[in-house]
């Protein structure tokens, strides 16, 4: 066996040395364990086999380690194995990819509005002791998107609802730049605002896309700043879930539904202070103005924006005259689903007839009266599309320029007769 220890410290030239080699040492322990075995009772041949075995294994392995400069470590029985390894830095995920790309493109474009208004002190009937006293405090932020730069400033969109009431309107930029902002023009009924602030720390403006290309499950991201300026410019992910949604609003807040919202749906989230922010594509482009979404504990994920195409129109109209004009019938009106049955009697309407609006009364020199509409007329089509509620009727209406002419079906006592209305404009509050 001491030729076996010898050996291994013999470098080994090639691998005909080695077979001989192993040949050699396998042939000498077996003639030195063939004189043991004369005194080794029958029992311990399947030892002495199994050793054999050992030794040969143990002969090729060490063999092996030995042509390729590798070293075994002897242990005593009170060590533990020690693994070494080899510590490796994570890789670093590559975040230079499309989406981030159209974030950081966009959102710069995207601010904070601080809604400022004064804290009256009120005495014990309620009342305000001053219209001018208290200091202007922050009562309620939103978002905007700054969409262009014209001469000494940069115009903003929002929602009307995130300037409603305001007494002055700060703007916080992306970078955290402060600028006091003017109100250019509003519209209630689509929930709409233009505001501009000095364009001198405006670096980026967002670039409209066409909502009418929009299609279901494409990639929509909503940008703005929920719960308020502390979470600017937070982003969240999810699709179109749907287009040309039509969503019942109540625009002057008695509870009643009296407009109907055309919206894109999305599941990306939308939170209090993300209204007047920017939903965009993958191309970065602005597809919607985020406005709102259902607010119930089962609800998860339906948000709404106005579609582009319709902010488009209704900004540029904002910029020239501060408001938007709209043909008017000059009518008060009503849901016949309203009606008590004895009324609905009354009116001879047909038992079928399952929605329209009625007329309760018609103002003068308007165009309903110009037509020869009359109160408790009861409006069930217009242009030959029907109308089954107040919001439908502002719909169709609103969708109609000043100078238009349109025909009016409506029931009076229990026929059938049509109008043709010439629309106007009116500054009163009538529809």
């Amino acid at each position: 066996m001491n030729r076996l220890n010898d050996e291994f410290n013999d470098n080994l030239d090639n691998e005909e040395e080695l077979e001989q080699l192993k040949e050699e040492i396998v042939q000498e322990v077996i003639e030195e364990e063939t004189d043991k075995q004369q005194k080794t009772t029958k029992k311990s041949k399947p030892f002495f086999s199994g050793f054999i075995g050992g030794v040969v294994g143990f002969v090729a392995c060490s063999a092996i380690m030995v042509l390729t400069n590798q070293t075994v470590p002897t242990l005593s029985s009170s060590e533990t194995p020690t693994i070494q390894t080899t510590q490796t830095a994570p890789l670093a995920k590559p975040v230079n990819n499309d989406i981030t790309g159209v974030v950081n493109q966009t959102k710069e474009a995207v601010v904070s509005i601080v809604n400022m208004q004064h804290q009256h002190q009120l005495d014990l009937f309620g009342r305000s002791f001053s219209q001018n006293d208290g200091e202007l405090t922050k009562a309620s932020e939103g978002s905007g998107v700054i969409y262009k730069v014209e001469g000494d400033y940069a115009y903003i969109v929002t929602n009307n609802h995130v300037i409603s009431q305001s007494e002055a309107l700060q703007v916080l930029l992306a970078d955290g730049t402060k600028a006091d902002a003017e109100l250019v023009g509003a519209d209630s009924w689509t929930d709409l605002a233009v505001i501009r602030i000095p364009a001198n720390n405006v670096k980026v403006v967002a670039q409209f896309g066409n909502s009418d290309e929009v299609v279901v499950g494409e990639r929509a991201l909503a940008i703005g700043s929920p719960l308020g300026s502390e979470f600017a410019t937070s982003v969240t992910s999810g699709i179109v879930s749907a287009v040309d949604r039509s969503v019942d609003t109540d625009i002057d807040g008695d509870g009643r539904n009296d407009w109907t919202m055309t919206a894109i749906q999305t599941d990306a989230a939308i939170n209090p202070g993300n209204s007047g922010g920017a939903l965009i594509n993958e191309s970065g482009q602005v597809i919607g103005i985020n406005s709102m979404k259902i607010s119930n504990s089962a609800v998860e994920g339906m948000g709404f924006a106005i579609p582009s195409n319709e902010v488009v129109s209704i900004i540029n109209q904002l910029e020239k005259t501060g408001e938007v004009d709209r043909p008017v019938l000059g009518i008060g009106m009503n849901n016949v689903v309203n009606l008590t049955s004895a009324a609905f009697e009354q009116l001879k309407l047909p038992k079928d007839l399952a929605g329209g609006v009625i007329i309760l009364n018609v103002q003068s020199k308007s165009s309903a009266e110009e037509a020869g509409l009359q109160n408790y007329d009861v409006i069930v089509k217009m242009d030959g599309e029907e109308v089954n509620n107040v919001q439908q009727l502002r719909k169709q209406l609103y969708s109609h320029q000043i100078g238009d002419d349109i025909t009016v079906s409506y029931y009076r006592d229990g026929k059938l007769q049509e109008a043709t209305v010439h629309l106007t404009t009116s500054q009163s509050p009538s529809l």
